[in-house]
């Protein structure tokens, strides 16, 4: 897509504007935190601003990052569509059910045509480019956008991702996300209790960590099983992946990477040597599925020749954690984040915690 991206990002700040260590810089203003505070502008990666008067009534995203924050503000019934549905059993909770009730306009990628058709008022995009949610559909140009009626905009944590200047290492830009989807939907105020949630039981991880030097701390090598096995793929330190990895206490492998995913090969991840691996598989609707994919991806890791060799592999630390509660940003990073610390520091954290329905690292699963 090669429009300008439009981010959640009001316009009291700069595009990409952030602090040299990293941390957003926090929407100011005085209608921060204000309930139908409108209007509202946000910009976009190049510093174009888009207004909304009102709240959207009629609201589709593009994947289930958005539609879980969408959720979690409560304004689910102004949803009506949904791009790349979360298969049964990825959200948390009562969530789970809430997001399978919405209206799937597309498996992957949502058809041109049934955008534009679906009657929004405003389409969230999480990524600027479908390949990065395995897609390759060429979507609606900002032209058609505003014929249709619709806004557009974007994550800003993960859509200008490979366009930062600086590594994401907390997760403030999710959260700003967060705060800025409250804005625009009029929730500001369940927006800052879900951001005082995730930084709650961040704050927590770092306290416990607080005296464990940087060089010190595990490396750490998130494999993305189902983005193939041939040649890997690396979460760079633009991606979300890295905030939460780095929050979490370790040391992403592929951290010297500037962008948000990379190609690499097998003989870069060898001359890493992680300490610890996280089985990174998307979900597939069930605990059994999911965890016949781990499975499987372990597996692989066993017995492929490269990889066997691995000082993980051979004392078993692997993490099962699912792909989409690591590279997409929402709330339920900052339980990932807990959930690797956990397992990586069980004598500060309490030991490690399973997820998807799998325990946590240990040999011989």
């Amino acid at each position: 897509m090669t429009a300008a991206v439009t981010v959640l990002a009001v316009a009291a700040l700069a595009a990409g504007c952030g602090s040299a260590d990293g941390r957003e810089a926090k929407a100011g203003g005085s209608r921060d935190g204000a309930e139908g505070g409108f209007p509202v502008t946000v910009t976009d990666c190049d510093g174009r601003k888009t207004t909304f008067s009102t709240a959207p009534r009629k609201i589709v995203t593009s994947n289930a990052a958005s539609l879980e924050m969408l959720l979690r503000l409560g304004v689910e019934d102004r949803i009506v569509g949904t791009g790349f549905p979360p298969g049964k059993g990825t959200l948390p909770g009562e969530l789970d059910a809430r997001a399978q009730r919405v209206p799937v306009l597309g498996k992957t990628v949502i058809p041109k045509e049934k955008l534009l058709g679906s009657g929004a008022d405003l389409y969230i995009d999480t990524f600027a480019s479908m390949g990065n949610m395995g897609g390759a559909a060429t979507g609606p140009t900002e032209t058609e956008f505003a014929a249709a009626g619709i806004k557009h905009v974007y994550l800003a944590s993960t859509a200008c991702a490979p366009r930062k200047k600086v590594p994401q290492r907390d997760l403030s830009a999710v959260e700003g996300d967060i705060r800025r989807l409250g804005q625009v939907t009029g929730t500001s105020s369940r927006a800052l209790q879900l951001v005082a949630e995730m930084e709650k039981k961040v704050s927590g991880v770092r306290k416990a960590i607080a005296d464990v030097p940087a060089e010190k701390r595990p490396s750490y090598f998130f494999f993305d099983f189902d983005a193939g096995t041939k040649q890997p793929v690396a979460v760079c330190n633009r991606q979300v992946a890295n905030a939460v990895l780095t929050e979490a206490g370790a040391r992403n492998v592929f951290a010297d990477c500037a962008g948000d995913f990379q190609r690499v090969s097998w003989e870069d991840v060898v001359g890493k040597d992680p300490d610890w691996i996280q089985l990174g598989v998307r979900n597939r609707g069930s605990a059994a599925a999911n965890e016949k994919a781990f499975g499987e991806a372990e597996q692989f890791l066993r017995t492929f020749p490269a990889t066997a060799g691995l000082r993980a592999v051979k004392e078993g630390k692997f993490l099962r954690i699912g792909s989409e509660r690591t590279t997409i940003a929402g709330v339920g990073n900052a339980d990932t984040v807990r959930r690797i610390a956990a397992t990586l520091y069980p004598d500060r954290l309490g030991g490690g915690e399973g997820t998807d329905g799998v325990a946590a690292g240990g040999a011989g699963r």
